[in-house]
């Protein structure tokens, strides 16, 4: 999924706060490097209290905070280009009936498309799809040296089945035989892992 480059909301633009601008991006760096990338989230406490005390609105803050904790989600998007082929993984695990499995792996020139299915029976349910706590997974790549970034492409289905694609780079090597891919399962929107992970 391609990223809409990005428009500024106006043209105009009062340079006489470039210079508090310039120090907030320098007090987002200090944070960031003070917190090691790992900040965290103010309590609802908190922003109640600078909500008051600079007179902002709780939902402006808790979004520029949210923002703040998902820098990753706008690194540069990498495209998979130059198409080679596609390797069969077949790898699976299975729990509570659900079975989530790895069929396989589309191979480019500069990155790999690592293809993810999750199948249950489509039984009735005491409490309703609609209500559930959506959730999806992260990717990692363990087993060699190298440092994957694995981004989440998209993804959806039906009632019993629910496929997801994640593009790798750089590209994955054929062999996959000392490789592990983890999966981990999180909460929308900002990521908070629930616990349950697997390797296949």
């Amino acid at each position: 999924m391609k990223r809409m480059p990005f428009e500024p909301p106006t043209e105009h633009y009062d340079e006489h706060i470039e210079a508090i601008d310039e120090q907030i991006c320098n007090l987002i760096k200090k944070r960031k490097e003070l917190s090691k990338n790992n900040p965290g989230f103010p309590t609802r406490q908190l922003i109640a209290d600078w909500s008051i005390k600079y007179n902002f609105y709780e939902d402006f803050l808790n979004s520029v905070f949210g923002h703040l904790l998902n820098e990753e989600i706008y690194k540069p998007v990498i495209e998979p280009k130059g198409f080679l082929k596609n390797i069969p993984i077949l790898k699976s695990f299975e729990k509570d009936d659900v079975f989530y499995s790895v069929t396989y792996v589309g191979q480019y020139e500069n990155a790999s498309v690592v293809h993810f299915n999750i199948d249950r029976e489509d039984v009735d349910d005491e409490m309703p799809r609609s209500f559930r706590e959506p959730t999806f997974f992260n990717l990692s790549i363990e087993g060699n040296e190298v440092d994957y970034e694995c981004r989440i492409e998209g993804g959806g289905g039906s009632r019993g089945h629910i496929s997801y694609t994640f593009i790798v780079s750089p590209a994955l090597p054929d062999d996959f035989s000392e490789l592990k891919l983890v999966f981990k399962q999180c909460k929308v929107p900002f990521q908070k892992p629930t616990g349950f992970e697997f390797v296949i």
